[in-house]
């Protein structure tokens, strides 16, 4: 292209590209970069002139070409797809006509901040430095996926919908970002893709309001972050599928509102994370699956979850803050999994891990408790009485209580009507209480028991007090034996 071909606008960008030098064409900064179509030929320029600067501009000797446009309506499409530029492109407050392409195209850095644009096409482009999105304005889909983005991916502000589309808005799916992706106060409407991608850094999308009713959201399954994901003080219309993800640091959801009536709002089945923050929030519209994930510190108000939780196989370290167990388990009692053992077992070793034995038993007699709800009415009636006489081995001094009142029964009845001895010569001098002792101790011997014989009810009630002291001895001693091991 010849220089005498441009406008004056298109003169002004070209003298200042081999110098490095910015062109702002704005009359205000305040000024409505979604009005550019009405711009008039003193700040439009085409995207034909921009590729022919970027392809093969001029160059001046000991100066860094770049080209830096500000405030300008970019008419036609700026075709970059598969093209190699040498150049820093910037192009703020731009109002472009056209969705740029820059399919597996290789650039030093893009800077598309505060600018309105129907999309970008821009598969498998490698950015040697920075990608800026900056409160950039899509009203078409942002296609990302496969991109290469050495340094970090801005997205601060950004706001992205695409009427109609039956794709996700956002697509960032195999993609690699260097460092960080910050999209604080990101606003969409329909999904974002994230699966597959990898972030060097962390992923901060504080702020964010997220709509898609009904569908993903978010989808990242097996998304690999080495750092954080801080969701906090946003909004999901929709689910975050976070199945097979890898968060080396947390995922933070604190003061996030998560909504998805109907099915799942959070789905991080299968993840691996160093922790998970779920605080401060209303609660979950939505279930929460977390099966077979991984966590070493989850934080969670029992209180945020929403009516329905699957937790099946779901293994944590540590778990905070330290609630009393009676909290704890209304979140096993919402699983939608219904009766799962292991979500019992994860509860009550992560209270013996901090040395709250009574609160590992209290979880324990209640996993007994669920349990007998899944048994037929024959082994629900044994699971009443080992409950309400033991709680299970869980309550061995209850066993103790029974005891004692069996002794007061048995010293009593024998008291009032004493057994004959076998053999009255030899037989000691009778001792109720001793002798109800003898009944009731399986191990222990007075020498009562084999002296005298009840007869009659007092022959029945002496079985009753053995076959009883038998169960309530054990009971006891299972449950002295437990302490002392953990001791």
């Amino acid at each position: 292209m010849e220089i005498n071909e441009l406008t004056a606008a298109e003169e002004q960008v070209w003298r200042a590209f081999p110098l490095g030098e910015s062109v702002d064409f704005r009359t205000a900064e305040d000024e409505d970069v979604a009005d550019g179509r009405d711009w008039g030929p003193e700040r439009t320029v085409r995207a034909e002139v921009l590729r022919a600067l970027l392809l093969n501009g001029p160059q001046e000797a000991g100066e860094i070409a770049s080209l830096s446009l500000a405030g300008a309506r970019i008419t036609g499409m700026l075709d970059l797809q598969y093209a190699t530029i040498d150049h820093p492109v910037r192009l703020r407050y731009c109002h472009f006509d056209e969705a740029p392409r820059c399919y597996a195209a290789r650039l030093r850095e893009l800077n598309l901040g505060d600018s309105v644009l129907p999309g970008l096409t821009a598969h498998a482009m490698r950015v040697d430095g920075v990608l800026r999105l900056t409160r950039a304005r899509f009203h078409g889909l942002v296609r990302l996926a496969g991109a290469k983005i050495a340094g970090s991916l801005y997205l601060e502000g950004a706001e992205i919908t695409a009427p109609d589309a039956d794709q996700p808005v956002l697509q960032l799916n195999q993609a690699a970002v260097g460092d960080d992706l910050r999209a604080t106060g990101l606003r969409t409407r329909g999904q974002i893709r994230l699966s597959g991608a990898s972030v060097a850094g962390s992923v901060n999308l504080n702020d964010a309001h997220l709509s898609n009713p009904g569908d993903s959201a978010i989808d990242a399954e097996v998304l690999v972050v080495e750092g954080n994901i801080v969701f906090r003080e946003a909004r999901v219309e929709g689910w975050i599928g976070l199945r097979g993800a890898r968060i080396s640091g947390r995922l933070d959801l604190s003061y996030t509102t998560l909504s998805n009536p109907g099915g799942p709002a959070l789905l991080a089945s299968s993840t691996t994370m160093g922790e998970l923050w779920l605080r401060e929030s209303p609660p979950v519209e939505g279930g929460v699956v977390l099966r077979n994930a991984q966590i070493d510190v989850l934080l969670l108000d029992p209180k945020v979850l929403g009516d329905q939780v699957f937790l099946t196989s779901l293994a944590y370290t540590t778990l905070i803050p330290h609630e009393p167990a009676e909290r704890r388990l209304t979140m096993l009692e919402r699983d939608g999994d219904g009766y799962v053992p292991h979500a019992y077992e994860e509860l009550a070793a992560a209270y013996r891990r901090v040395g709250d034995d009574n609160a590992a038993r209290f979880v324990q007699l209640a996993k007994q408790r669920r349990l007998r709800r899944t048994l037929p009415w024959y082994g629900r009636i044994w699971g009443y009485v080992q409950d309400a006489t033991v709680g299970y081995g869980f309550r061995p001094l209850r066993a103790c209580a029974w005891l004692l009142s069996l002794l007061a029964i048995g010293s009593v009845a024998y008291g009032l009507h004493h057994p004959h001895p076998l053999k009255a010569s030899e037989a000691p001098h009778f001792n109720p209480v001793f002798y109800t002792l003898d009944l009731l101790l399986p191990v222990i011997s007075f020498g009562q028991e084999d002296a005298f014989a009840p007869a009659g009810w007092y022959q029945y009630l002496g079985y009753g007090l053995i076959i009883t002291g038998w169960i309530l001895a054990t009971t006891v001693v299972t449950g002295v034996t437990r302490t002392v091991s953990r001791q």
